[in-house]
């Protein structure tokens, strides 16, 4: 493998790197990793995320707020948000998106929010890292009434929906669940979307791919994300790879 590993969406602040955190990504030009897009999930993991894209040279950022971290009181504040678009390494609101996954209390809550980070994105042409978990048709609704650039990350949807979010003109994340065992749908989805339209991404240090399943997840291990695809593709894991690479590079403008 030759080509260069571009994961779109990881959450490296997350207390599992800690105590391996500069060491690991230091030394990921190593492993074949070319830019990483690091996710935030609120106002302040967003300032941590601008502090780390000067520290670490890989590093790109989203800032926004994630449905999980949504409550009564949450505000989406542009007054806050905007300064932190100075820095030309932020490239993309995110991660934003719908989850009643763990909690539905705050259902309409986390769609005002979201309207309101979508019309931002909007705003300052600025794609979306999207989460829709259990989420699928206000999630599809809310796409495809405000019709941001971006990507479904984790896509966990039907391959139905995956054509319909192709219309909106976004595009689908695929991560580590797509070698899993009972991964069937997911795999369907990646043979009916053009390679042209599919970005690789980790969500580390969550859903590490096999053969390293519930471990924690880096950017290297996309290698084995891209050989998965590349079988259901029928194309190589280089071209998997570049192929990707590029349509993140045209997506996030970088």
């Amino acid at each position: 493998m030759s080509a260069l590993i571009f994961d779109t969406h990881a959450h490296y602040d997350d207390e599992r790197f800690d105590e391996i955190r500069d060491e690991l990504l230091f030394d990921m030009p190593n492993q074949n990793v070319g830019a990483i897009i690091h996710q935030s999930i609120d106002y302040q993991s967003s300032l941590k995320a601008v502090e780390y894209t000067k520290k670490y040279p890989l590093f790109y950022a989203a800032v926004g707020i994630h449905p999980q971290e949504v409550k009564e009181d949450t505000v989406f504040s542009c007054e806050a948000f905007e300064p932190l678009l100075k820095n030309e390494k932020i490239v993309a609101i995110g991660e934003i998106g719908l989850d009643y996954y763990w909690d539905t209390t705050f259902k309409e809550k986390q769609k005002e929010i979201l309207l309101k980070e979508i019309e931002f994105a909007n705003r300052h042409n600025l794609p979306v890292s999207f989460h829709d978990r259990e989420a699928h048709a206000d999630s599809l609704g809310i796409l495809t009434s405000t019709k941001p650039k971006g990507v479904v990350h984790c896509f966990s949807g039907s391959v139905e929906m995956a054509k319909e979010i192709l219309k909106i003109g976004m595009y689908i994340g695929v991560g580590g669940v797509v070698t899993f065992k009972n991964s069937k749908k997911l795999c369907e989805v990646v043979a009916a979307v053009p390679i042209e339209r599919i970005l690789l991404e980790t969500d580390a240090p969550y859903l590490a791919p096999e053969p390293f399943r519930g471990k924690t997840n880096n950017s290297a291990y996309i290698k084995y994300i891209a050989e998965k695809v590349a079988e259901i593709k029928n194309l190589t894991t280089d071209e998997v790879l570049n192929i990707t690479a590029s349509n993140a590079k045209m997506l996030f403008k970088i």
